[in-house]
């Protein structure tokens, strides 16, 4: 388990933590079941606060990527990964619905506006 903490991130720490474990829950790298580092143990890796470490603990079991177990520890949760593709795809649709928007305030053209996409999209 690897994880970043970016202390000029405008980014929360504990939400740093929760967006980089789903992303390798996602993509695999993190497998159901596999158990997680005790809140303890990951706060004193990452040179952080125990409070910090529980509240992504937290946020990731309320979303349910994670289950706790009492005496036990965390693990990996079986996640439904087409729901949360869906649930993704919505945030992006309304992001872009936003985007869309404001490129017609502006006036740019559907074309310049798939351009930007393609640009930005491939720069990634």
């Amino acid at each position: 388990m690897n994880i970043i903490i970016s202390n000029t991130s405008d980014e929360p720490i504990y939400l740093q933590i929760v967006d980089q474990l789903k992303e390798q829950i996602v993509q695999g790298e993190l497998v159901e079941s596999q158990s997680l580092p005790s809140i303890r143990n990951l706060a004193k890796e990452l040179k952080i606060s125990v409070i910090t470490t529980k509240r992504a603990y937290d946020e990731l079991e309320k979303e349910g990527f994670i289950v706790t177990v009492a005496g036990k520890g965390s693990y990996v949760a079986a996640i439904n990964k087409e729901m949360f593709r869906e649930t993704k795809v919505k945030v992006i649709e309304e992001k872009m619905t936003e985007a869309i928007n404001t490129a017609k305030l502006v006036g740019l053209t559907l074309e310049e506006l798939q351009d930007m996409l393609k640009i930005i999209y491939e720069g990634w």
